[in-house]
Formats: C-alpha cells, sequence, structure tokens
C-alpha cells in the first residue's frame, strides 16, 4: 500500500509519510526516565497523539506502558466517584489484558473495580491496589492519559489528580512505591487549571468563569515544567520530503520546499502534513499540473497553499470558535494584525496565555507574535470578511469590477494603487490621524483581497509589521509584488521609507515596489507617483 500524507488522526510510520521525532522522543524518555510527572499540553492537532503512540513503542521494552485515552470515557463515567473508578479500572485492563507481565492476580483484581453494579469503590481503595502493583511489578509502570480535557471540568477528575499527587510525594518522601512516570496531554494544562475557563451552561450569560469555581491551588502543582519543541524543522521536514522523493521522483528541490514549508508553518504539524498532502492528492491528481515534477514547484506549493485558507477544517474552526468564545482574546489579535500593536510575553497574562495555549501566538523573542504565516493570513480573511458582510463602501470599491486589474493573468498592481488612492480619499480624506492609524492598513486589504481573492496569496512580513510600517506580499499569477504600508511622518522619513523598502526589494530579487503613505500632512498631494532610487522604480500612492 503507497503512503500518504496523514492529516486525519496519528500517523503510523508503516503507511504515512513523517516526520522523523526521534530526538524528541528521547527528550520525552529522559523526562520519564527521572521520574518526572508532566503535561503534553499543545494546540489542536500539534502531534500529541501520534507522539505519545510512538513514546509508548519506545518504552514498552523496558516499561509496562497504561497509555489511555479519556476521549473514549463517556461523561456518565464521571458522574460519580464509583463511576469513574470502575471506567478507569476497565480502561487499564483493556490495555494490559494481553501483555504477559502483568499478573493474573492483578488483572483480576482490577476486574473487582471495574463493574459498578458489583462494587462502589472510591478512588481511596483503587489507588492502595495500584501502588501494590507498582511495588511488585518487574517493570516501573508509566500512565499516560491522552485527550484529558475531556475530563478536566469534573470534580472527581481534580480528585484523581490528587491521588496522583499523594502518590508522587510519598515517594519522593518514603519511597513509597508508585507509578514511575505519568504523562497527561491535552490542549489544557491541568498544572494551572485556575487559567483554564468555561462556557457558562446558561446561554442568557455572555462570559466566563474559572473552573472550579475560581480555585487556584491546582493538584498537579507537582508536575515538571515540559518545554521541549515539538514542532518540525526544516531538516525534518526535509527527511520526510526525501522519503517521498525516494517513491516518486519528482526532481524537486528538497531543501528549498522544506524552506517554503517551515517559513508557512514554522512547523506546526498539521499544516506541514496537509500542505503536503493537497500538493500530492490534489494537485497531483488534478488536470493543472500535467505531471508531479510540475507540482513540487514554488507556484505548487503557493496553490496548495491558497487551497488550504479557503478550506474548512477542524483546526480552522477551532481557532475562530475561541476569537468568538474569549472577547478579550479577540480584542489582542485584532490589535497584534491590523495595529501592529507590540505584545510583550508574559506568562503572567492572561489573554497571552489563553492566546498561547491555544496556539494564537507564540514567545518569539520576548514578544507574543502570531505562531505562523498560516494562521495570520486566516485570521486576516476573518476579520476582513467580518468587514465585507458588513459591505463596506471599500470593499464594494474592489469588487464591482475586479477584473480590470487583471491582464492575461496577471495583476496590474500599479493600478490597484490608484484606483486605491481615488476611492480612499474620496471616502475618508477627511479622517482623523488616529483612524488613518489604526485602520487604514485594514482598508487596504479590504480593498485588495477581493481582487486576487481565488487566485492569488497575501501575507504580511512579520519583521517589518509595527504600528508604523508594514509590507504586505502579494503573489499572484506567478509574479510577487511587495507593497509597503507606512504612516507619513514627514519628508525625511518617508525618504528612508522609500530607501528601505529598495534595499527589501533585492531580498526578493525585485526591481519594482510599491508603497502605500497615510498622510496627516495638510499640504499633502494625494494620488500615485513613480520615484527612481537606482535600479529600482518605487510606485507610491499618498492618501
Amino acid at each position: 500500500m503507497a503512503k500518504r500524507f496523514n492529516v486525519t488522526g496519528a500517523c503510523n510510520p508503516k503507511i504515512n509519510y513523517m516526520v522523523n521525532i526521534d530526538e524528541t522522543l528521547m527528550r520525552i524518555k529522559c523526562m520519564i526516565d527521572r521520574g518526572d510527572y508532566f503535561t503534553i499540553n499543545r494546540a489542536r492537532q500539534y502531534g500529541k497523539t501520534t507522539t505519545l503512540g510512538a513514546l509508548e513503542k519506545m518504552l514498552e521494552e523496558n516499561y509496562i506502558v497504561i497509555h489511555l485515552d479519556f476521549q473514549t470515557v463517556s461523561s456518565a463515567d464521571f458522574s460519580s466517584e464509583h463511576a469513574f473508578v470502575a471506567a478507569f479500572a476497565r480502561s487499564i485492563i483493556w490495555v494490559v489484558r494481553d501483555d504477559n507481565r502483568v499478573a493474573s492476580q492483578v488483572v483480576e483484581g482490577l476486574g473487582g473495580f471495574a463493574d459498578p453494579a458489583l462494587t462502589k469503590a472510591r478512588l481511596s481503595e483503587l489507588f492502595p491496589f495500584l501502588k501494590n502493583w507498582c511495588a511488585n511489578s518487574q517493570y516501573p509502570l508509566v500512565l499516560m492519559i491522552d485527550e484529558v480535557d475531556a475530563a478536566s471540568d469534573n470534580q472527581v477528575f481534580l480528585d484523581f489528580l490528587a491521588q496522583l499527587r499523594a502518590g508522587f510525594l510519598a515517594h519522593q518522601l518514603r519511597d513509597e512505591a508508585t507509578f514511575l512516570s505519568v504523562i497527561l496531554a491535552g490542549v489544557y494544562d491541568v498544572k494551572h487549571f485556575k487559567d483554564k475557563v468555561i462556557r457558562f451552561s446558561n446561554e442568557r450569560e455572555k462570559g466566563f468563569v474559572p473552573l472550579g469555581n475560581g480555585k487556584s491551588n491546582s493538584p498537579w502543582n507537582i508536575a515538571a515544567d515540559f518545554k521541549i519543541d515539538m514542532s518540525f524543522d526544516k531538516d525534518g521536514i526535509a527527511g520526510m520530503l526525501r522519503e517521498y522523493e525516494e517513491d516518486y521522483h519528482t526532481g524537486m528541490d528538497i531543501d528549498e520546499m522544506a524552506g517554503w514549508i517551515e517559513e508557512y508553518t514554522s512547523g506546526y504539524p498539521y499544516l506541514v502534513s496537509r500542505i503536503c498532502n493537497i500538493m500530492d492528492e490534489q494537485l497531483g491528481s488534478g488536470t493543472e499540473y500535467a505531471k508531479l515534477s510540475d507540482v513540487w514547484t514554488q507556484n505548487g506549493f503557493l496553490e496548495a497553499v491558497r487551497i488550504m485558507l479557503t478550506e474548512k477544517n477542524s483546526l480552522f474552526d477551532s481557532l475562530i470558535n475561541k476569537l468568538q468564545d474569549y472577547p478579550e482574546l479577540r480584542i489582542r489579535i485584532y490589535e497584534l494584525l491590523f495595529q501592529g500593536e507590540k505584545m510583550i510575553y508574559n506568562p503572567d497574562s492572561e489573554s497571552i496565555g489563553i492566546a498561547e495555549m491555544f496556539g494564537f501566538v507564540i514567545n518569539k523573542g520576548g514578544m507574543a507574535v502570531i505562531a505562523n504565516r498560516i494562521f495570520e493570513i486566516r485570521l486576516y480573511n476573518y476579520f476582513l470578511s467580518e468587514s465585507e458582510a458588513e459591505r463596506t463602501p471599500m470593499s464594494r470599491a474592489a469588487s464591482g469590477d475586479k477584473n480590470q486589474f487583471v491582464h492575461h493573468g496577471k495583476l496590474d498592481m500599479e493600478l490597484v494603487l490608484e484606483k486605491f488612492a481615488n476611492f480612499f480619499n474620496e471616502l475618508y480624506g477627511d479622517k482623523t490621524e488616529k483612524f488613518l492609524e489604526e485602520e487604514g492598513r485594514k482598508y487596504f486589504l479590504l480593498f485588495l483581497r477581493p481582487i486576487i481573492n481565488g487566485s492569488g496569496n497575501y501575507y504580511i512580513e512579520a519583521q517589518t509589521r509595527d504600528a508604523r510600517r508594514t509590507d504586505v506580499i502579494v503573489d499572484y499569477g506567478g509574479e510577487q509584488f511587495v507593497i509597503e504600508l507606512k504612516i507619513w511622518k514627514g519628508l525625511a522619513y518617508n525618504s528612508r521609507g522609500e530607501e528601505q523598502l529598495a534595499d527589501y526589494l533585492d531580498y526578493y530579487h525585485l526591481k519594482k515596489g510599491y508603497m502605500v503613505s497615510f498622510s496627516f500632512n495638510k499640504n499633502k498631494r494625494p494620488g500615485v507617483r513613480k520615484v527612481h532610487i537606482g535600479d529600482k522604480v518605487l510606485i507610491e500612492a499618498v492618501v
């Protein structure tokens, strides 16, 4: 059976093209070997389940691994302590039933806890049994629980964690036997329960409440910090592509392709696999590209990005849902995208903690930045779509006759700037300085998006985005355009901006660049002009 790039469920190296995660597994194994209890909390579809599955195989020779998935435990199983004990015992029996290293007496003993109709056992009775098993087992026991989010708003789960903590502390203080290591995997970090919020069940309420009625003492405060990077780097992506190339001989430049994928995804596992999956299965079997060698090129890659950004999937749905559920998060992300607000990374900030937990931002050089280019474009599209739904004059202006901007498949960016300047000055020329600073770039993107939508991509160059300057990169029809959006702060400042843009064009190997200057000067001369700097031509629109 031919291998595939997998985007649903856990990956299996026998049937899927995968990035090699052996180094990550060895680092996690070191934590287990030293007896750490910890949480692997990462955003949705970040490879947690795949990692736990591979970790189980790595450990199974020297450890008895009890690998559970709380998604298989029903809500009724958390309705009472007795029900949970029975469900937990049944889950363990299912995992160890064929392991000849587990004594039959252990399985029989677990069976006594497993039927809630026959027993009313409590956690305080189950855990001494488990400790006895650990004390008499020839192999250390490791407990791994995936999808703990399914349980984390139940008091019985808090009590379960308290029992695990008590066992850990007893081992530390009195050398009592217990699980060697416990790993909990999910989106929420149960080490910081006070940070988790849940929606009010009463639909009339619009706020949120802390889990556990505001309790701040987590029963998981004995957990070690998990700081292992689970994202894929360029070399890892290249290794996966090399395996694919050995099967299909596309002639792709593996190093270059891996660089593009890493640049757009920042190594987010699902995004990496999804781009490759689209290129292989959608573009590779379609009619637009004659052969696979045409797919695995820059144009094929950008087309795969465009397709992914227009599709609905569970990861993007989760991102958007979080914006709707957390108003403060929505405000911060909007400011970060459209107003160039600098967000200093502060682990004690609730809004930053939520944004990081759900995968919106990462800590980069002490600043909280959008986690990857794909998320950024999707989030821009989301906010812009809301404005377009309101049928703003600017979005109507661009979508009314967008064909005028494209000739023989090529985008006339100079005309785009000219028309934008005309419409903007007509509609918003009398607006205040504050309006231009906060809304100017949004209105340019509102004008641009309908023109390139469906045929091109755009993204914001993160290195240049701030409150005064933003560079928009547009890919359309095999051509690339760099447009600098800037706030006019005087002639000298503007001249420096032109020189910066000219230098920036060298990076993209371009001779022509574009600039939109939002000017507060009452004596400004709105319109479009050409500026020659060395061998570069800059098309500047002043609004």
